[in-house]
């Protein structure tokens, strides 16, 4: 039913997430949550490596609020994925390896993404659409039918 009113929300989430880091920024998000989570854990192989208390706390919620925050405000995009980026990294000291390593990678990999995620860009053309419009120019300036390829 793709007139009814499930279409109408998947094509506006589709548009809204067409216009901001989307995946960067839920990825970020994701990292901040995972640290989180890996803290809050009772398991017996949970490490206490670096500093306790505030910072291992600190570190994650600031991570998850740049996601969040990139997401809600897209203009300020540069801004919160360096801070993502730097917080990520500074959360392997503070945060049990970053959680594992899982939520340290996640930022970092969210950050990135949002860091070179621009608005407005035109979407790609495929190889076969390129060679396929190059081959039609061809041949309309020589004056000649391009063969069909199998």
């Amino acid at each position: 039913m793709p007139g009814g009113p499930r279409g109408g929300f998947r094509l506006a989430f589709r548009r809204w997430r067409a216009g901001r880091p989307f995946w960067g920024g839920l990825l970020l998000a994701l990292g901040g949550a995972e640290i989180l989570l890996t803290l809050k854990a009772s398991l017996d192989v949970v490490l206490h490596v670096g500093m306790q208390g505030l910072a291992g706390y600190l570190l994650p919620v600031v991570m998850l609020l740049c996601g969040v925050l990139v997401l809600a405000s897209p203009a300020q995009r540069l801004f919160y994925s360096v801070v993502g980026v730097l917080v990520s990294l500074g959360s392997w000291v503070t945060s049990n390896l970053g959680g594992f390593f899982v939520g340290l990678l996640l930022g970092v990999v969210g950050s990135c993404l949002t860091f070179g995620w621009l608005p407005d860009q035109e979407p790609r053309i495929g190889r076969r659409r390129r060679r396929k419009e190059a081959t039609a120019a061809r041949a309309a300036a020589t004056g000649t039918i391009p063969a069909q390829r199998a």
